[in-house]
């Protein structure tokens, strides 16, 4: 076994140098900054206590420093994660108890146990199974139900509920309860937040500070709520009037806390770990790709699933809850410099000491303020133009992309996320199921031969070629057959069948079947059968049968050979059959 590759910090630690340390460290300070109102904002997501956010923040990123791959990748709570362990925890025990948090514990530990065992058996192509499509409906709806969620802690009123109809089916109960003290500042703190997305970077400019510069000091601007926020709700003491805050806020490092070992925990949780893990993995291996391309680096999709697998580990043992890699907090490492994973690892030191020394700061931290900060986050993942564009290009992809965002937003992100996975693999099994078949003639002049539907083609009235356009396997076996006696028939004269292998890259024990059926119903009625264009594989697989002696025709390298062959046995026999 070679260690470097299950220990990438073995590999990269043995060139870290002092240029990386400057860039790790820039980075790290820049990242903390950023971090604590994500984590504070996203355990409030997942109806965990607001440190849970912070310890979720610290063993995870040291962790995925030594395992994972990466040189960017900022791991900790992110959004659609926390929302997903919200909906799981809530169903089993009410937020705020400690049945709440040993369950998200032991949805951490189930989540890393699964992402380890999938990265040892390197089942990454697993993740495969949930398409681009699925995805961007997920998130999309995901997305909008995160922020309907929040407009409780905006309006200062108590609402609940896991779908979007009971979310806003409670909002409107409790309606007439509207704190408008918190709606100010949680209204406020939105609008802050809007227009530093567009607006602080310009002013930042004016002001004489470089593009990168400004860019990282707009990314810093829900510091500036929080500040704000916090400032104006203890000058004014405006928690004894009903507003909302954080409260007191354990000054400690991660305590060590176990997972529950319950077996009917454990099965409660078992499928929203599974989903989470898969979700995360998707979310967290797109973001690090996209960064590792810009630098011409490499990422191991199985080592990140152990890296990611370690980071929950540490979650659950530390007082934390599911994490992956997110994309915001990544942008900014690597736009802030960072050259290595230890700039994670800087991150959670400036993390452990602001866990140690800076909570009482956040005492009168206002929870609409956090509210405004993840409605702000999640809404620029909201993409309906999804709809609009797997419409025009891809009626099945619309099909997955629908039935995600529906079921997401009217029962749930479990069973709108599992609907997703569903639908996408019915989709490929039935296009799968039904292959493109072309009949195929040559373009005049050339050696090329197309659709006799699409272009001007020479054909040969006793010949058919069918140019098959999908491996060949158990779901489409039958359909070949049906297609081709269809196509037989309409031929009267026929005494040649040549089936074209350009794109069938596998044969299956079925489909051997069925071809082994069709040769012997083409030989009853007096027709060859030939094949062409054969890859290797595929002819490696047919030697191992008895397909091959069977045959009545001939196998060619070309579809060009193929017709010259039968051009020369179409003279032959007519030169017969005169004499």
């Amino acid at each position: 076994m070679s260690l470097p590759r299950y220990f990438p910090i073995l590999d990269w630690g043995r060139r870290y140098d002092r240029s990386a340390f400057t860039g790790d460290a820039v980075a790290a300070v820049i990242v903390t900054i950023m971090l604590i109102p994500q984590s504070l904002a996203y355990a409030l997501l997942a109806g965990m206590p607001p440190e849970a956010g912070i310890y979720a923040s610290i063993a995870p990123i040291l962790l995925y420093a030594i395992f994972g791959t990466s040189r960017a990748l900022a791991v900790g709570p992110v959004a659609v994660v926390s929302l997903m362990t919200a909906a799981a925890v809530g169903n089993i025990a009410e937020s705020g108890t400690a049945g709440y948090v040993t369950a998200a514990l032991t949805l951490a530990a189930l989540s890393g146990a699964m992402l380890l065992a999938l990265g040892l058996l390197r089942l990454g192509f697993l993740a495969n199974f949930l398409s681009h499509p699925v995805i961007a409906g997920f998130i999309t709806a995901s997305g909008i139900l995160i922020a309907a969620s929040q407009l409780r802690h905006i309006l200062g009123i108590d609402a609940e509920g896991h779908t979007l109809i009971e979310i806003l089916a409670s909002l409107w109960a409790h309606l007439g309860d509207v704190n408008l003290i918190t709606l100010a500042l949680g209204a406020s703190a939105t609008a802050f937040l809007y227009w530093v997305r567009g607006g602080l970077k310009p002013l930042l400019l004016r002001a004489g500070l470089g593009p990168r510069a400004a860019d990282l000091g707009a990314k810093t601007g829900p510091v500036l709520a929080i500040v704000g926020t916090t400032l104006a709700v203890w000058f004014f003491d405006l928690g004894e009037r009903g507003v909302a805050i954080v409260g007191e806020v354990p000054q400690s490092l991660p305590p060590l806390t176990l997972p529950s070992v319950s077996p009917e925990l454990i099965k409660q949780l078992a499928m929203p770990a599974l989903l989470i893990s898969i979700i995360g993995f998707v979310e967290s291996i797109s973001v690090a790709q996209t960064l590792a391309a810009k630098k011409r680096q490499r990422i191991d999709p199985d080592q990140e699933l152990i890296g990611l697998g370690a980071a929950n580990m540490g979650a659950a043992f530390t007082g934390g809850f599911p994490v992956t890699g997110g994309f915001s907090r990544s942008v900014v490492n690597y736009d802030a410099g960072a050259e290595t994973p230890a700039a994670g690892a800087f991150t959670a030191l400036g993390l452990a000491l602001a866990a140690l020394f800076l909570t009482p700061l956040i005492h009168y931290l206002p929870k609409a303020t956090l509210a405004a900060t993840i409605i702000v986050a999640v809404l620029s993942l909201v993409d309906l133009s999804i709809l609009k564009r797997a419409w025009a290009f891809s009626r099945a992809d619309f099909a997955a992309v629908a039935v995600t965002i529906l079921l997401t937003l009217l029962a749930g992100v479990e069973l709108g996320v599992t609907a997703g996975v569903v639908t996408s693999i019915l989709v490929h099994l039935y296009k799968t199921s039904r292959p493109h078949m072309a009949v195929v003639g040559r373009v005049p002049g050339t050696e090329h031969f197309r659709n006799v539907l699409r272009h001007e083609v020479e054909t040969q009235p006793h010949v058919l070629s069918l140019r098959v356009d999908e491996s060949l396997y158990f779901p489409n076996a039958r359909y070949l057959e049906d297609q081709l006696a269809a196509y037989a028939a309409d031929k009267p004269e026929l005494t040649d069948v040549v089936l074209m292998f350009p794109a069938v890259n596998e044969v299956d024990l079925s489909a051997l079947e069925s071809l082994e059926a069709i040769n012997a119903r083409l030989r009853d009625a007096d027709i060859r059968l030939h094949l062409s264009e054969v890859k290797g594989p595929v002819m490696d697989r047919l030697k191992r049968s008895h397909f091959l002696d069977e045959l009545t025709g001939e196998i060619f390298l070309s579809q060009h050979e193929a017709e010259l062959y039968l051009k020369d046995t179409s003279r032959l026999r007519t030169r017969e059959s005169g004499r």
